[in-house]
């Protein structure tokens, strides 16, 4: 059985082409209606705000997914960390601090990097 994800993702693609479509037709129903010039202008500010609503979401998917799978690392790293003292290891923490050095690294890699 395949789980399927809580939240499905709209498509941004899609809406953004919906966005480019009604901003087209409006423009003609605008020519062919000056009188409603002001109604058409807050139409087309509307439509303006959707490219960077679009570009928030995509970044923000994209920190969702970091979060993630920082998240699964380190419930890993735990498990290891807990097996490992169970077995009775020298250094069971071992797991976890190399998990948080990782992510710390990522972390520091990606702000020099501009955040991307």
């Amino acid at each position: 059985m395949t789980q399927r994800h809580p939240y499905p993702h709209a498509d941004l693609q899609g809406a953004a082409t919906r966005n480019t479509t009604a901003a087209e037709l409006l423009t003609a129903f605008a020519k062919s209606a000056p009188a409603l010039d002001d109604l058409w202008r807050r139409i087309f500010d509307a439509l303006a705000d959707a490219p960077a609503l679009i570009a928030d979401i995509d970044r923000l998917r994209a920190a969702l997914s970091t979060a993630r799978y920082q998240r699964a690392n380190l419930i890993a790293a735990i498990r290891a960390t807990l097996a490992a003292h169970d077995e009775g290891e020298h250094d069971p923490l071992f797991y976890v601090r190399d998990e948080l050095h990782a992510q710390h690294s990522a972390d520091a890699q990606q702000a020099a990097d501009g955040g991307r």
